[in-house]
């Protein structure tokens, strides 16, 4: 977080004005510290005279901070300006971040919740650095801040990739699974046995439309005739609702050969609902057709043979307390998801339960 050079009280608040004088101003025998509900910026005009060595420079700072350290120092945000968002919509950044810059009472609780906005916008990942600047309001706002929002859209604005990887498979972690007409059991994802190696490519789009969203495609072939088509838009908030929005459509061709006697195809679509740091809503909406190739498939799986509306409603609550998401060495992460589904009134009926452990590497 950068800090305005022009600001040594970091941010504190002005002092009223003095009263003009037609006599020559002079430098008083003690400098006159101001009212004690802030750090007085006109001193340091007043005093620039002694303030041309570096030494009285650093000290002055000094004092400032210990004022800092010693009380509370009352402020009040003026106005927030972004700039350098050349695509971004300046709406989109004050929509994460300016309520709870405006909300800081003090010259402390102001550069906390700086750090806060600057983790808030590059967490929408558009830009490639973000810095917020904390500088003395107007003269004629006394106690007041101007907050200057500096962003660097990234240079490159999309990913892609594709890779070979292997993926651990098991009968009860596949997508809907047609068994019975309800379901109730736990997938606990240690026990899974059969390793299969598909390719997997995926494209992505940040911030074409200047509000953060994301689109992207990804497919993955198995070599076990396998294969997924996604296509999906992120957005961080529309207008004023506070959560994540996504859409996703999808197109699944799978065998279950290996495991049972039929083949799927799903052609589905997902919104998310719902999506914090600890809670997720989702519902699900797909079209199945299933069959039996191998003529060997048990009762329950033949009244489901044909094609089927599937909905389900999703609801995940996650806990992660390991020191990284992507290679942890130590702390624990557990993710619970209940799917019901049968929503509609034709449509099969289920209830579906997943419990996920993710372990660190020691």
């Amino acid at each position: 977080m950068a800090i305005a050079a022009d600001s040594t009280a970091e941010q504190a608040p002005n002092p009223a004005p003095h009263e003009p004088s037609d006599e020559p101003r002079k430098a008083p025998d003690q400098p006159d510290r101001g009212e004690d509900n802030g750090v007085d910026f006109d001193e340091e005009e007043d005093d620039a005279e002694e303030l041309d060595g570096p030494p009285a420079y650093k000290e002055k700072v000094k004092a400032v901070f210990r004022r800092l350290h010693a009380e509370p120092v009352g402020i009040r945000v003026h106005d927030v300006i972004i700039r350098g968002n050349f695509k971004t919509r300046g709406s989109l950044i004050e929509a994460e971040v300016a309520d709870l810059l405006r909300s800081a009472g003090t010259v402390q609780g102001l550069v906390r919740a700086s750090s806060h906005a600057n983790a808030l916008l590059r967490r929408l990942d558009v830009f490639d650095s973000v810095s917020i600047t904390l500088g003395a309001g107007p003269p004629e706002f006394p106690g007041t801040a101007i907050v200057t929002i500096q962003v660097v859209e990234a240079a490159r604005p999309y990913n892609r990739g594709i890779f070979f990887f292997p993926k651990k498979e098991d009968a009860q972690s596949g997508h809907f699974l047609p068994t019975l007409p309800i379901i109730a059991f736990v997938t606990a994802r240690q026990e899974l046995e059969v390793i299969s190696w598909p390719v997997e490519g995926w494209f992505m789009l940040k911030n074409l439309f200047g509000y953060g969203d994301m689109w992207n495609v990804s497919g993955e072939y198995g070599w076990d005739q396998s294969s997924k088509i996604d296509i999906g838009v992120y957005l961080p908030r529309l207008k004023s609702i506070p959560t994540p929005l996504t859409a996703r459509a999808s197109i699944l061709s799978e065998d279950w050969l290996k495991f049972s006697s039929y083949k799927q195809r799903l052609l589905g679509l997902k919104f998310g609902l719902l999506s914090t740091w600890h809670h997720n809503l989702s519902y699900d909406l797909a079209w199945r057709t299933l069959t039996d190739p191998s003529q060997m498939a048990s009762e329950s799986i033949r009244r489901q043979l044909g094609h089927n509306l599937l909905s389900a409603l999703s609801y995940a609550y996650k806990i992660d307390k390991r020191d990284s998401e992507f290679r942890p060495t130590k702390g624990y992460a557990f993710v619970s998801t209940s799917q019901v589904g049968g929503l509609w009134k034709n449509g099969l009926r289920f209830f579906r339960q997943v419990l996920m452990q993710p372990t660190s590497r020691g």
